[in-house]
């Protein structure tokens, strides 16, 4: 078995999530890859001490990643920064030769995407993608499955979003979230967009204009000093898309939807699909159950599905048994290293958000941006998808 030895970079939760999910890959018995970790990178210090407890195997622990990228041993990195860092630290990693796994939306702009994707294009054997776990429950990959037998027939409509709830409490301290400098004006398109556009991206629904709904709920929130500081982003946005699909040509309408204040939503992804010979929707609030209906003529009826552990990579817990959000992310991990070791995900929906996408997510929310200050519908620019 091939063994990939990984550096972190950015210590927090999603961090811990991958360091946790490398713990576990004795799940996954039919993958020949796996992870190790061997260097961690944070400016606070204090995080080291849950991977020293927790990963002997360990040897490089810094707060500068440069240092952890002049490391040779290290073959790849996880990068989880803050918005504003992602051009600089993911473009450093990449001319390092180190191949990348980065959060979203790997850039705070377009501007910094346009940087990050320049240098993919000049070091083509770096192998980058993008974070996003959306696709890996069970649920999904059944509507994934949909999707590739042309079950749906004609896309009537497609409905797409991620929802939470953690901001409803207006007394909550602030947090680089709500910060331009550091998060950028995408506000919570950035942090939650590539989730909602993960699945139509993948399924080749292009939107080619919309129009923007963007809130900023919050005004301003206890700086954690005594004080109140400003909230500079947006809360929550709704995308109303024209969107065509690659295989057919043909439009339908597309909403994708992120919110920060999303009242009765704890965290919850959806995805309903609508078209006229099938349609399918699922919830993370259901989170092992799939509606699906089939239309062949007279009464309509949905059924809904019980998943069990249908994984992509198989693992070694039951199919019986019902899959949750660390399923998702080793499944993630898993999708990684196969695509980086045999050349292609194990199938169509079982990759990890590629530079193309992450590109066009970035062409989408600018236009939301746009669309919000006009009051009107702006095309979205889909040249970036023939960029890399």
């Amino acid at each position: 078995m091939r063994t990939v030895k990984f550096g972190i970079i950015g210590c927090g939760l999603m961090g811990r999530e991958f360091a946790s999910a490398a713990a576990r890959w004795c799940h996954l018995p039919d993958m020949d890859v796996r992870p190790e970790i061997i260097a961690v990178c944070d400016m606070n210090e204090k995080l080291f001490e849950w991977y020293k407890g927790n990963f002997s195997s360990i040897r490089q622990f810094t707060d500068n990643y440069k240092e952890l990228l002049a490391n040779d041993e290290i073959h790849a990195v996880y990068i989880a920064v803050p918005h504003n860092l992602h051009a600089e630290i993911y473009s450093a990693a990449i001319m390092a030769g180190k191949h990348l796994l980065g959060e979203k939306p790997f850039g705070i702009d377009k501007k910094d995407n346009g940087i990050i994707s320049e240098c993919i294009q000049k070091h083509p054997n770096v192998f980058v993608r993008c974070s996003s776990e959306s696709p890996f429950f069970p649920a999904m990959q059944r509507i994934g499955h949909m999707i590739e037998k042309k079950a749906f027939g004609r896309i009537l409509e497609v409905n797409s979003g991620f929802l939470h709830s953690s901001d409803m409490d207006f007394s909550k301290a602030i947090n680089w979230k709500r910060m331009l400098k550091f998060n950028g004006e995408y506000g919570c398109m950035g942090d939650l967009g590539m989730h909602a556009c993960h699945m139509p991206f993948r399924a080749g629904w292009i939107p080619k204009n919309v129009r923007a709904i963007l809130s900023n709920v919050v005004g301003e929130r206890p700086n954690g000093k005594g004080g109140m500081a400003p909230c500079e982003t947006w809360d929550n946005a709704t995308l109303f898309c024209e969107a065509v699909e690659t295989d057919t040509d043909k439009e339908f309408p597309m909403t994708i939807k992120t919110q920060r204040i999303a009242p009765g939503h704890k965290n919850t992804w959806y995805l309903e699909v609508l078209g006229t010979k099938a349609s399918a929707r699922w919830s993370s609030k259901q989170i092992n159950t799939v509606e699906m209906m089939e239309y062949t003529g007279g009464e309509q009826s949905w059924q809904v599905l019980d998943m069990g552990h249908e994984t992509a990579y198989k693992s070694i817990t039951g199919g019986i048994f019902e899959a949750g959000f660390s399923d998702s992310i080793l499944q993630m991990w898993a999708a990684f290293l196969y695509e980086l070791q045999h050349g292609k995900p194990i199938s169509r929906f079982a990759g990890c958000v590629t530079p193309q996408e992450a590109a066009l997510s970035h062409a989408l929310f600018t236009a939301a941006l746009e669309s919000q200050k006009k009051g009107s519908v702006v095309e979205i620019d889909t040249s970036v998808l023939k960029m890399l």
